[in-house]
């Protein structure tokens, strides 16, 4: 994965739109993939309160971006 836009990059974002956080995980970001694996869960886990939700459907759409973009050093 060694660039944006690699191949490793969008299977990393599609892994992130179909369970959140497992796109950084493929990356070996285990913190990054923590994060956004617990607020989204989280966030989702509240549907019925709203404002939550609104939250973790933020944090997946950022985690998948975030998956896609990301530029190994």
């Amino acid at each position: 994965m060694s660039q944006q836009g690699s191949a490793g990059n969008v299977i990393s974002a599609i892994a992130s739109l179909f369970f959140p956080g497992l796109g950084q995980l493929l990356q070996g970001r285990i913190m990054a993939a923590l994060l956004f694996f617990v607020i989204t869960v989280v966030g989702y886990a509240l549907l019925w309160l709203i404002v939550p939700a609104v939250i973790g459907a933020i944090f997946h759409l950022w985690s998948i971006i975030d998956a896609a973009r990301f530029k190994a050093d």
